[in-house]
């Protein structure tokens, strides 16, 4: 009752127009929201009107704090910066002698029903039978987790590679039959699915629920019976991504009636003759899916693309360099480009700033998934008329949102909202929610939403 009355009364004050400028500012800001909400933790925001101007509205806006998902939001101006918006990634099958060769292009969204079009377009070709059949990921650095202090186990936190599958994830499925547990591993998409042989699964008793292991020449996940007393489902991690898109590619070509050996990593890309290939859709829609779904993977692949560095550590420092010289060095340290890392720093006024200027220069808003907190908080809330178009981003017990204002009159601000309760994030970090995470976070976008409405 107390949100609603001060929101309420807010807006309610008067502001008389002032013919040929824009209305004068309401003598209040966000503050005194903040002020009442009582979530604990940091809250730093900062709101910019036009690019040349200071900061609207601003608390802390100079506070390092951890990004997580809007630092997506940056990797996308970067990408399209470097790259354009037209870039593609081509996943090829080369021939080379006796050799027939899968090559990753580092096309993050490669799927099981692109490899199968791509099976499809190779037996046409009347192509024989080869002696050696390989697969080469060195379009991009080979890097075994994307965040190594994450749990092995989520899905969000595969393998990465030149040679990237359904996100690099497989899909495990479990039932009881006559008193054992059954289990299936599949290269789910939405035409086909077809087993995944490389990647294997048993129920056993881990010290943790899940514990992974290299099984050459494949890999194998060992899952706590205490949780597989009832059917059930989930997405996995892979490990050894050339492996697992040789071993479905295999599968779909043998469909076809071309009958390939097994498959073998290689390390460097012979000369030979493209027999068939596939592109992936445009750099600006590859984006536009990663910041409405917060893919991290995508988020390190296109960065990787953009800089070109060996590894994540100094690729995220080609995105801060490229931030220096936007005249926003100050404002980030980076040591990722998803957000995942708890190494990384913004503070909100670097935010606001990079989207008010550079941001709206690339067209970002047309890339933000409008009412991002809608999903949350249903309904939003019925005192606000502007539009919002932002990026969430989301850890144990971090929760930030960063986008823009899009108002009736035309007019449009930039911000950033940044919650953290750092004490609580650090004894957490890399839990599957942690006690209190839910309740801690559904406060912290219930305060992201009424500060928006105060500034619309």
């Amino acid at each position: 009752m107390l949100r609603r009355s001060l929101l309420a009364g807010l807006a309610a004050l008067p502001v008389a127009p002032v013919w040929g400028r824009p209305p004068p500012k309401p003598a209040f800001s966000a503050g005194s929201v903040v002020a009442t909400s009582g979530l604990p933790g940091i809250v730093a925001y900062a709101q910019v009107d036009r690019p040349e101007d200071g900061l609207a509205d601003a608390a802390l806006a100079a506070a390092p704090m951890m990004p997580a998902s809007i630092l997506k939001a940056v990797t996308a101006l970067y990408a399209l910066a470097r790259l354009g918006p037209t870039r593609t990634f081509a996943t090829r099958i080369v021939r080379s002698g006796g050799t027939l060769i899968l090559a990753g292009g580092g096309d993050p969204l490669l799927s099981t029903d692109d490899l199968a079009r791509l099976a499809a377009d190779l037996a046409a070709t009347g192509q024989s039978a080869p002696a050696r059949f390989a697969v080469w990921g060195g379009a991009l650095p080979q890097i075994p987790e994307i965040a190594p202090p994450q749990a092995d186990h989520l899905a969000y936190n595969p393998a990465l590679s030149g040679m990237i599958l359904n996100f690099n994830r497989v899909h495990l499925g479990w039932r009881s039959q006559n008193g054992a547990v059954e289990m299936t591993l599949e290269a789910r998409a939405a035409e086909h699915s077809p087993r995944a042989y490389t990647v294997t699964a048993a129920p056993g008793d881990p010290p943790d629920l899940f514990a992974w292991q290299d099984q050459h020449p494949g890999e194998r996940w060992t899952i706590a019976r205490s949780a597989l007393s009832r059917p059930g489902s989930r997405w996995l991690p892979v490990r050894k991504p050339e492996l697992y898109a040789g071993d479905v590619f295999q599968t779909l070509c043998r469909a076809r009636g071309l009958v390939l050996p097994a498959p073998e990593v290689i390390q460097n890309l012979p000369q030979g003759e493209v027999v068939a290939s596939h592109a992936s859709p445009p750099l600006v829609e590859i984006l536009r899916g990663m910041l409405n779904f917060s893919t991290n993977l995508t988020a390190e692949v296109v960065g990787l693309h953009a800089s070109g560095a060996p590894g994540p550590a100094a690729s995220a420092r080609a995105m801060q360099a490229w931030l220096a010289a936007q005249g926003q060095g100050q404002d980030f340290t980076l040591a990722d480009h998803s957000g995942l890392s708890s190494d990384s720093r913004v503070t909100a006024q670097g935010m606001a700033r990079l989207l008010a200027g550079p941001g709206l220069e690339a067209g970002l808003p047309d890339l933000l998934k409008t009412d991002p907190l809608g999903d949350d908080l249903p309904g939003g809330d019925p005192l606000r008329t502007a539009t919002v178009r932002a990026k969430t981003g989301t850890l144990n017990f971090v929760s930030n949102l960063a986008g823009y204002l899009q108002r009736p009159d035309g007019t449009q601000s930039a911000f950033a909202v940044l919650c953290s309760d750092m004490p609580r994030q650090a004894a957490t970090a890399g839990q599957e929610l942690p006690a209190g995470v839910l309740s801690w976070t559904r406060d912290a976008k219930q305060l992201q939403d009424d500060i928006l409405t105060v500034w619309s």
